[in-house]
């Protein structure tokens, strides 16, 4: 009897063991339930390396801020507090304080000969003065730091107009220009009220070819969007130029003739002969590039097209007849001209009937045409804008410069760069620059300092320019002021700084010069980079081969200057790579006074190529088309004659598509 109570007993005993066992192991996997998400959302780092038991973490957990939560990259920098990791080295990688902006670049005027007529001496004539011009500008720039808080206030209160309006004797007291402060925008127009004079003689009319005491009747004139804010030395670009010949045309009919022209080359002329352009030929906004109109003897024809519109009309046909109009410009007859702005380009109305319409290039920006220019055998009774923008993002910086750290550039750090860009900039480029901060300089091999980039800029005419283009330097660290007046022939001094900083100052293997309308795809030129043997010197870009000078015309060049028929092999300025022998064999002969200054950079580069080829270890030349000079290609490397709105959103497409791929947009 005892026993059989023992027994219930011992059973009864391990139920009630069983149970709190079962309990606790229910307890444990909710207790490890609740841990285990904790840990996969916050992370192992939070958790103490001591153990759970100590209940450390290593920070406190705080609703993060708007701009913390925000996307973050990988820190450039060091952390102001450094993590120690026990047993285990690594080497640091220190930064470089550069603390002015102001390149090192020193042109040494003295062995000038100033009455050479040598034809590199010209050069370095100009050269001297440029650099002696801008220490003055500089100095005062070292002077102006009280006056350019007032300086930036004032500008900020500075509008532009909505509408302008002129009379033809004020258009005429302007020298026949009309100012458009900040440019136009989608929507504006430009109304033109005036009167084609009278065909007189020519005897070098430029738009026929004459023998000798021959003279040609002509009646032209030319209407231009310009962009007046440019580089000294530069002609400002024609963003538009519209060409009516009423007569004198090569063709011997009249003629109207559209182009652009940037940085002195003129594109490829669109011209309307009286001819309708094709239906499967490219519309603008809908609009047809070319109209019809009577060409010559086609006054019968005409008639006859109007007699049969007004009979299919009675005869209750539904057929569309065309109906012809005359040229739209008559001698002595007053016409009103509307260029208007589209989505897609310019479009022209001349006495309500649309003539012409010429769609945007690529590298000309609506904003950028700040003038408008009417010239030749005509007289203007008026001009009136209206639908203008009211700032300009390149003349108002102030109102566009993002000056969020995000766009300051990587420190330098105190060890050799696989590439270093120097990058060709106007002190007035302000929109340019700030375009390739928000694209391509965003690539993880320049934020983490392996590729360096820098703007190369010169001074400008206008104080309040330099001024600005100082306090751009000193907050976003990525500009390099070459100390002489701005110059077109002078560019040249500009790659040979790029050549100096890239050696001395950032200790790269190879350098790379571009413009600001160029977009650059860093990884893929690393890429082509890295094909050649490290122990090669490297010419890497778009080389032109056996290009002779121009003897004539705008880029004439004389014998002086250029005695030999043909240019040494040279790589297109919008893009090229050296390796660092060669851009330290450029600072050696310019400190020895031996480096030969040509006004043309890129055939200079190719000019001390070929003399470094020739002294030195062999250079291995690489062409590529893929360093586009005109535009943009499938597949580029670089990009030329890019707007800063191409900048982005070529690069918006490069991130978004993992593959390069052109913007046509304008």
């Amino acid at each position: 009897m005892k026993r059989a109570k023992f027994d219930l007993f011992m059973s009864l005993s391990r139920q009630r063991s069983l149970q709190v066992l079962i309990l606790f192991g229910f307890l444990y996997l909710f207790l490890v339930g609740l841990e285990v998400p904790f840990v996969f959302r916050n992370g192992f780092s939070l958790v103490s390396q001591d153990g759970f038991g100590t209940g450390q973490f290593s920070k406190s957990f705080v609703l993060d801020s708007e701009e913390e939560l925000e996307e973050k990259e990988a820190p450039n920098r060091p952390l102001d507090v450094p993590l120690m990791v026990p047993n285990q080295s690594k080497t640091e990688r220190k930064i470089r304080g550069i603390k002015s902006p102001l390149s090192s670049l020193v042109f040494d005027g003295s062995y000038v000969n100033m009455t050479s007529n040598d034809g590199f001496s010209g050069i370095l004539k100009s050269a001297k003065e440029a650099f002696e011009v801008g220490k003055k500008f500089w100095k005062e720039l070292e002077l102006y730091k009280k006056e350019v808080g007032s300086i930036v206030e004032s500008n900020k209160t500075e509008e532009c107009p909505h509408s302008i309006s002129i009379s033809g004797s004020e258009f005429l007291g302007k020298g026949r220009m009309m100012v458009l402060p900040c440019g136009l925008t989608l929507g504006s127009h430009i109304t033109v009220v005036g009167k084609p004079r009278r065909a007189h003689q020519e005897r070098d009319p430029k738009i026929s070819l004459l023998r000798e005491g021959q003279f040609l009747m002509v009646s032209q004139f030319m209407m231009e969007l310009q962009g007046l804010k440019t580089v000294d030395g530069e002609d400002p670009p024609r963003i538009l130029h519209f060409n009516p010949r009423l007569s004198g045309d090569w063709s011997g009919k009249p003629m109207i003739e559209q182009n652009t022209c940037y940085r002195m080359q003129w594109g490829t002329a669109q011209r309307c002969d009286g001819w309708r352009s094709r239906d499967d030929e490219e519309t603008v906004d809908g609009q047809v590039k070319c109209e019809k109109w009577i060409r010559d003897n086609d006054t019968n024809h005409s008639e006859q097209s109007k007699a049969s519109w007004w009979l299919n009309r009675l005869v209750g046909r539904k057929k569309k007849v065309d109906f012809d109009w005359p040229f739209p410009f008559s001698e002595d007859r007053l016409f009103v001209l509307t260029l208007s702005a589209g989505f897609e380009g310019y479009h022209v109305n001349v006495d309500g009937r649309h003539v012409t319409s010429f769609p945007y290039r690529i590298g000309f920006a609506l904003e950028d045409a700040t003038g408008l220019s009417l010239n030749g055998d005509i007289d203007v009774d008026s001009v009136f804008a209206a639908s203008l923008p009211t700032s300009h993002p390149s003349f108002a910086p102030q109102r566009h410069l993002d000056m969020s750290n995000r766009w300051k550039t990587p420190p330098l750090l105190d060890q050799p760069v696989d590439l270093f860009i120097g990058i060709l900039s106007a002190g007035n480029h302000f929109a340019e620059r700030m375009a390739i901060r928000r694209s391509w300089l965003q690539h993880q091999l320049i934020k983490s300092s392996n590729v360096v980039a820098r703007f190369f800029v010169a001074l400008h005419a206008r104080k309040d320019i330099n001024v600005e283009l100082k306090k751009e330097a000193q907050f976003f660290g990525d500009i390099v002021i070459v100390p002489f007046m701005d110059n077109y022939d002078l560019v040249v001094l500009k790659t040979v700084a790029i050549c100096e900083y890239g050696v001395h100052v950032a200790f790269a293997k190879n350098i790379m010069k571009c413009d600001d309308d160029t977009f650059v795809r860093v990884d893929a030129v690393i890429k082509e980079i890295n094909k050649i043997p490290e122990n090669r010197s490297l010419y890497v870009g778009n080389i032109n081969y056996y290009h002779k000078p121009l003897r004539n015309g705008k880029w004439a060049v004389t014998y002086e200057e250029w005695p030999e028929e043909d240019y040494p092999p040279y790589a297109n300025g919008p893009g090229y790579i050296i390796s660092s022998a060669i851009a330290n064999f450029v600072v050696s002969e310019f400190d020895n006074h031996k480096l030969k200054l040509f006004k043309m950079e890129d055939v200079s580069m190719g000019m001390w190529v070929e003399k470094f080829n020739s002294s030195s270890r062999p250079v291995q030349y690489v062409h590529s088309l893929k360093f586009s000079q005109s535009g943009c290609v499938d597949d580029y490397y670089t990009a030329h004659y890019q707007s800063p709105r191409q900048m982005i959103c070529m690069w918006n497409k490069l991130q978004q598509l993992g593959r390069p791929q052109c913007c046509n947009m304008r």
